[in-house]
């Protein structure tokens, strides 16, 4: 039976993980680090984690109501979450990426920094996705779904934070390292068999009563 604190310690784990796997989120605070400055990669940082939270709060409120609203809905939710998360560990296994290569374009203002970052996230209705099909897994039994959804995401935004914190001071290293043949290849396919595991795992998961 899973309780919150091995909820919690699951979900750490995994979200550690997915962190540190180069994306469009890591691309954009390197691209800023190695064209603007610190300052202005830490501010688009800031606002990933925004567009993190804004999709988050949609996700809780949503997901909240299907999970109390009907079996049919919360297996619809279940269902797709789970072919969501198994086609994408499909993908990221079949066709891992041999490296990650990151621009450096300029821009004007700080602000346009954090609105960029903001931005990012907010118009792209794959994070939503993944929050939906993600965060719902970590739920234990009798716990408040919407709260704990936010406590995630919260969770999860803390440890970006994180790790941008230290791709920002240590930007010219971890560039080199991540361009290293075979790096992301690695992470890619550590990550496509953690979203196909948790895929199988929802899609024979019961309704939480």
């Amino acid at each position: 039976m899973q309780t919150i604190w091995t909820s919690l310690l699951a979900f750490l784990l995994a979200a550690s993980l997915l962190t540190v796997t180069p994306g469009l989120d890591t691309a954009l605070v390197l691209r800023t680090a190695a064209g603007e400055g610190p300052r202005p990669a830490m501010l688009s940082a800031l606002g990933i984690g925004v567009g993190c939270l804004a999709w988050a709060a949609v996700v809780a409120i949503g997901v909240g109501a299907l999970l109390e609203a009907s079996h049919l809905a919360y297996t619809v939710l279940r269902l797709a979450g789970a072919v969501y998360l198994i086609w994408i560990g499909y993908r990221m296994l079949r066709h891992p990426r041999g490296a990650f290569l990151a621009g450096a374009p300029a821009a004007r203002a700080a602000h346009a920094a954090f609105a960029r970052g903001a931005l990012t996230n907010l118009l792209n209705p794959k994070v939503g996705v993944f929050y939906v099909s993600f965060l719902p897994q970590f739920v234990p039994n009798g716990v408040a779904v919407g709260p704990y959804v936010m406590l995630l995401a919260a969770i999860h935004v803390a440890l970006g934070l994180i790790w941008f914190a230290f791709l920002i001071t240590a930007t010219r290293s971890l560039t080199r390292w991540l361009q290293r043949s075979g790096v992301v290849t690695w992470l890619d396919r550590l990550t496509g068999g953690l979203f196909l595991t948790f895929g199988v795992g929802l899609a024979f998961e019961s309704r939480r009563v």
